[in-house]
């Protein structure tokens, strides 16, 4: 509860999610590393180094929930994930 201007004022309890996703961290040519958030389509950003990447990340899934959140729309929940490497003859 907060007073202002002698009015007793009571804030929300402001209840936080906590969202995992998974981020894919590919190796560019500058030698940093472009990431992707497959279960966020269109979130892509980079570092110079992983360190930077996964800041970049973590700042880049906070905004585009937040979006999504300001438009009032639903946060995606992240399908299962395979990787798996394939080979092709050419």
């Amino acid at each position: 509860m907060i007073y202002k201007n002698k009015k007793l004022i009571k804030m929300k309890k402001m209840k936080k999610k906590i969202l995992q996703y998974t981020v894919i961290f590919e190796k560019n040519e500058k030698g940093g590393y472009t990431v992707i958030v497959p279960a966020l389509p269109g979130l892509v950003t980079e570092g110079d180094n992983l360190e930077e990447a996964k800041k970049m990340a973590e700042e880049a899934i906070y905004c585009y929930l937040e979006g999504l959140k300001k438009e009032k729309e639903k946060f995606p929940v992240e399908k299962e994930i395979g990787e798996f490497r394939v080979t092709v003859k050419i």
